[in-house]
């Protein structure tokens, strides 16, 4: 394996080589703190041997230079987008039901095009999930976001809200190297009694692919509430279960003859169009 001749240059190793190969399908180059932090674990084998170029502070595979240009391109478009999704989440924590909100896809990478939108995840109370999603989207509605819709091309930084979750049901059926580095990459910006913590200590798997990605401990999940405070949220939850399977067939009914390979559950609602996980196993080797 060939290195560019500067003495400051870091060796990369096989586990370093896989992370480059990997982050190269996204037009993605790692510095050397990212060699680190996206270093492959365990599940993610690479048999190739590349010769790695190093330039600008930059690792990547050789004839793949154009896409340190590319990475700092997106780097600034992204911040206008992150703003966006930050005071999105300000708005949305306003209601009580949702735990956690979370950038999702590139821009968690900080790597979006600058006509792409802008992915986020939702987790919301126990047995809530579809009664919070009506509210959610009648708030951000409300106050002026625009949001992105099933069949519209033009998405140019406007909510995707596009991973909806019940803090019951966190665990991820589907495992393989895109899906935790997906979560791997979540950057939560509306976190209630510790909701992303526990979403990863139900996802520990992703450390066999990205072991040094995320820290994950264990938290004491849940937070004191003065007595009245939690006798209103608990009535407000109650009243909110009776109308949630109410809300759920109204949307199911809504959604069901657009749905391909989506995932709709009372307790879940995944919408990915494009199968990245396929598309990666085919480029891996």
């Amino acid at each position: 394996m060939a290195l560019s001749l500067h003495k400051e240059v870091r060796q990369v190793g096989k586990k370093e080589t896989a992370s480059l190969i990997y982050h190269d399908i996204f037009d993605y180059p790692l510095t050397v703190a990212e060699l680190i932090h996206w270093q492959a674990g365990k599940n993610v084998i690479n048999h190739r041997s590349l010769i790695i170029n190093h330039k600008k502070g930059f690792y990547y595979l050789k004839g793949r230079e154009g896409n340190i240009l590319k990475r700092l391109a997106r780097e600034k478009t992204s911040v206008k987008k992150i703003k966006t999704a930050q005071l999105a989440g300000t708005v949305l924590a306003r209601i009580p039901m949702v735990k956690m909100v979370g950038i999702t896809g590139a821009l968690a990478m900080k790597s979006a095009d600058k006509d792409s939108d802008i992915d986020l995840m939702i987790i919301a109370s126990k047995g809530t999930l579809w009664t919070t999603r009506l509210l959610v989207y009648c708030l951000l509605l409300f106050v002026g976001f625009k949001l992105r819709r099933a069949g519209v091309k033009d998405q140019k930084d406007k909510l995707c809200l596009n991973m909806w979750f019940d803090e019951s049901d966190l665990i991820w059926r589907r495992r393989n190297i895109f899906t935790a580095h997906e979560i791997a990459q979540i950057v939560p910006i509306v976190n209630k009694n510790n909701t992303y913590e526990k979403l990863l200590q139900k996802n520990r798997w992703i450390l066999e692919y990205w072991p040094k990605s995320v820290g994950i401990k264990n938290y004491e999940l849940g937070i004191r509430e003065s007595k009245r405070r939690f006798a209103i949220i608990h009535y407000s939850l109650f009243i909110i279960r009776l109308i949630e399977l109410f809300a759920f067939k109204v949307q199911y009914r809504y959604m069901r003859s657009k749905i391909t390979r989506e995932v709709v559950t009372p307790t879940r609602a995944v919408f990915h169009p494009f199968d990245w996980s396929k598309h990666i196993k085919a480029r891996w080797f």
